[in-house]
């Protein structure tokens, strides 16, 4: 299935100090550009590079995508599992270098959900079993049902569990900057830890919701930096939604309240706006690429299911040419230009 239309999320790194809120920009639009010369070996016969592909939705348009290369094929394609959409380019035969350069402009709006009025409906567990379901061994599914338990005692609703939640992960959870690129999810890890980076932290907070029979799911994408131009090359991003029966899908960030405690070194007291806005908010300054965990690409990658698809990933003859989840190793630059 081929597709044109793509959508993106824009976000640039957090900045709060006692800045209002309601001062910030509502909307961002820029030109991103990927550029990839793939560090495969010459004599390599087959070599396949996936990247993500972001699509337009209510939040964010993506429009004007150019893809160009030396490469033999391209298609914009699905994965099954969640409907990611990403970019599948193919080189047959040896070859000195294999490029690709892949632009689009994109404009973000800001996200925001106030209003939490209204009769919660009975929830359709079925429907949404993709959502409560949790890969865990028997060992760290117990420690986490206890927990979950424990901090939705006598909430009764998804909005009031999820608050919950939210609130024992900024409160316990830190952000730990020596975690590389956006850590990975390790539940078992985490729950003796309490640090790490985005993907840990959102994970946690989703794991837990649904445990406690909240649908929650984790969404990737990568931030648009401060500044008129430059790099975003490892600026990907993660954060949570939750479901309300009746509402619908309901946005947080607390991997990014975490992270204005450290860099702005916050009190409680100055970190409660930034805590209350990013539950039902997100801001202007990112870029949604898709979402799930345990994604199997399309066509299929040779290897396991990936922990999360928000960085390029490059088979050679069958092997995976990343040398971790990051592939910052593969040879490629992502860079953004603010568009007026």
């Amino acid at each position: 299935m081929s597709l044109r239309k793509v959508t993106i999320f824009s976000l640039s790194l957090l900045t709060i100090c006692a800045l209002s809120f309601s001062a910030w920009a509502k909307e961002r639009s820029v030109t991103v550009t990927v550029e990839v010369e793939l560090k495969a070996p010459a004599e390599a016969k087959q070599v396949k590079l996936w990247l993500p592909y972001p699509m337009s939705d209510a939040d964010q348009d993506v429009t004007s995508v150019i893809i160009s290369g030396n490469y033999g094929s391209e298609s914009v394609l699905r994965a099954k599992a969640f409907g990611n959409t990403l970019l599948f380019t193919a080189w047959a035969g040896t070859a000195p270098s294999r490029k690709l350069t892949y632009s689009f402009d994109v404009k973000r709006s800001e996200r925001t959900t106030r209003d939490f009025s209204g009769k919660e409906l009975p929830l359709s567990r079925r429907e949404f079993q993709d959502y409560l379901t949790t890969d865990l061994d028997r060992t760290t599914k117990e420690k986490v049902k206890a927990l979950a338990a424990s901090i939705t005692k006598n909430k009764k609703t998804s909005l009031a569990k999820a608050r919950a939640i939210y609130d024992w992960v900024v409160d316990n959870m830190h952000r730990d900057p020596d975690v590389k690129g956006c850590g990975l999810g390790q539940i078992d890890r985490l729950l003796q830890t309490k640090g790490g980076k985005c993907i840990d932290i959102s994970s946690v907070f989703v794991v837990l919701a649904r445990t406690a029979d909240v649908p929650a799911r984790e969404i990737l994408g990568i931030r648009i930096p401060k500044g008129k131009e430059g790099d975003m090359t490892k600026s990907q991003h993660c954060w949570a939604e939750f479901y309300r029966p009746g509402y619908g899908w309901i946005v947080v960030d607390p991997a990014d309240v975490t992270k204005a405690r450290l860099e702005q070194k916050l009190s409680q007291e100055q970190l409660k706006p930034v805590r209350e806005y990013y539950f039902g908010a997100v801001d202007e300054n990112r870029i949604v690429f898709g979402l799930g965990r345990g994604i199997v690409l399309n066509p299929p990658q040779t290897g396991e299911p990936l922990n999360y698809f928000m960085y390029p990933y490059a088979e050679v003859d069958g092997k995976a040419l990343n040398e971790d989840l990051y592939g910052f190793n593969l040879g490629y630059r992502i860079g953004f230009k603010e568009r007026m």
